[in-house]
């Protein structure tokens, strides 16, 4: 493994991703790393991923994880958990990356709409900024709805805010409300460009 101690948890996605890579499993980096590539960085980078995987295939994955060294736990979501499975992968040092086995409302061709950004020597597959938007809404905990309020101001008018709309509805009447104020405030703000829609 990359990591030599802790506050490493960025190096130990890079081990995580090699592994998914092997297995040909879709994934989307997620949470406090795509918010920094969306122009929300926060002090924490913990490592969250979401992927393209089975039910039937998680108990697999999480012995090829274990092989490969990894410390795992997983966790089964209730009926109505919007995340059906957790693998939460850790090293000797407390470093993490939690694998998102699905989220409820997920677009699953949002794996077609992925940034791929350098990163020490990689390139890393992080979720689009309309996807991250509308999972931000979704999940609608304060810093969550500042996150997507930066990502939107920042994307200006390269914002598809069609787009965002319609993936926000995937998560709900909620999520899809939560989003509207946001980009109302882009579109009169000074700051940005107001986002289109297309």
């Amino acid at each position: 493994m990359r990591t030599k101690r802790a506050g490493e948890s960025a190096l130990l996605l890079l081990d995580v991703v090699d592994l998914l890579t092997s297995r040909k499993i879709s994934y989307a980096v997620v949470g406090a790393m795509a918010a920094a590539v969306h122009a929300a960085v926060r002090a924490s980078m913990d490592a969250d991923v979401v992927v393209s995987a089975a039910m039937a295939e998680v108990e697999n994955l999480s012995r090829a994880c274990r092989t490969a060294g990894f410390l795992t736990e997983l966790t089964r979501g209730g009926p109505d958990d919007p995340i059906p499975a957790l693998l939460r992968l850790s090293d000797a040092y407390a470093n993490r990356v939690d694998l998102l086995i699905g989220l409820q409302g997920f677009d699953s061709l949002a794996f077609s709409r992925l940034l791929v950004v350098p990163f020490q020597g990689r390139a890393l597959n992080f979720i689009g900024r309309e996807d991250f938007i509308a999972m931000k809404v979704f999940a609608g905990g304060p810093i969550d709805l500042l996150d997507a309020r930066r990502a939107i101001a920042a994307a200006g008018n390269a914002l598809d805010a069609g787009l965002a709309r319609r993936l926000a509805t995937r998560y709900g009447r909620e999520a899809a409300a939560a989003l509207e104020p946001l980009l109302a405030r882009a579109a009169t703000s000074g700051d940005a460009s107001p986002p289109t829609s297309k």
